[in-house]
């Protein structure tokens, strides 16, 4: 049975060719040749690669580069922008791409809308339901609002991290991977959670 790392990320050393938009916490490069080596040594088949937000915004052709230089290692997932009014021609185009199983938002990191009714955070998720694309919607520190969008959006297929706040820097909180709000946060989180079980229907999409 294959082993798939469900979300890797790669990049490159900032440089004027690819620039950073922003500083990620972690290594100054995780290359994809860097990321198969560190998958060999640990056992691992494949993995999805998610192209970074902070780093390259809604670029992915760094990611789309690493696919191609190891064919069968990784699926792909982009951050795509729901103020752009093309985004639904980019959600099509991206689901045309070779490789690609999915889409990201980021709600608090994205600086996107708080208005679970806004318009262009719920025409991404109709795009991707019309072509089957699951997204990946990151609602930490919106738990409300992301269950809201899920429950106007009810054939889109969302994958998310359960609204936990993962921490990124030093010092780790006394007790990290707890849900962001309220005493209730965790039910909610798992209500925004459809079903964690369609990881595994993304992984089948490897070329493996």
């Amino acid at each position: 049975m294959p082993v798939i790392d469900a979300q890797v990320h790669a990049y490159e050393r900032n440089h004027p060719g690819r620039p950073w938009h922003a500083v990620l916490t972690g290594p100054p490069e995780v290359t994809g040749d860097q990321m198969v080596a560190a998958m060999d040594a640990a056992g691992v088949d494949g993995a999805i690669l998610v192209s970074p937000l902070t780093i390259y915004r809604y670029d992915a052709s760094y990611a789309l580069d690493v696919h191609k230089r190891h064919p069968g290692r990784f699926a792909l997932i982009k951050p795509v922008d729901p103020t752009d009014p093309a985004v639904a021609e980019v959600i099509a185009d991206w689901k045309r791409t070779p490789g690609t199983v999915g889409i990201r938002m980021l709600l608090v990191r994205g600086g996107l809308s708080e208005d679970p009714a806004d318009p262009g955070l719920n025409g991404v998720l109709k795009a991707a339901a019309r072509l089957s694309l699951p997204v990946n919607l990151h609602i930490a520190g919106r738990l409300n609002q992301g269950l809201e969008l899920i429950r106007r959006n009810p054939d889109t297929q969302v994958i998310d991290h359960l609204g936990l706040v993962q921490p990124h820097e030093l010092p780790v909180p006394a007790q990290p991977g707890r849900p962001a709000e309220g005493s209730d946060a965790r039910k909610r989180a798992q209500r925004c959670n459809q079903d964690q079980r369609r990881l595994h229907a993304i992984a089948r999409a490897l070329p493996l």
